[in-house]
């Protein structure tokens, strides 16, 4: 999966959760939790959703790298099936 491809995953399913963001308002090296506006279940609820949409495993140990669209997209770009 490209890059682009793989952020409009991420997107998207950051929608499922926040249906108010646009990704033209995001920045991809700014802390995504506090762009958003996202609680602990939230960021629980969004990180499941990435496991069950790219079929990628997000162990909880993991949960604290995962800060910024960038981090996220590398992370899960070197984890896909």
């Amino acid at each position: 999966m490209e890059r682009e491809q793989l952020m409009a995953a991420v997107i998207a399913t950051l929608q499922t959760i926040a249906p108010e963001v646009s990704a033209a308002d995001l920045a991809p090296d700014e802390a995504l939790r506090a762009q958003v506006d996202l609680d602990s279940m939230d960021w629980l609820n969004f990180l499941i959703g990435l496991h069950d949409t790219l079929k990628v495993d997000i162990p909880e140990a993991d949960y604290g790298r995962l800060r910024t669209l960038n981090e996220l997209a590398d992370y899960l770009a070197a984890r896909l099936p």
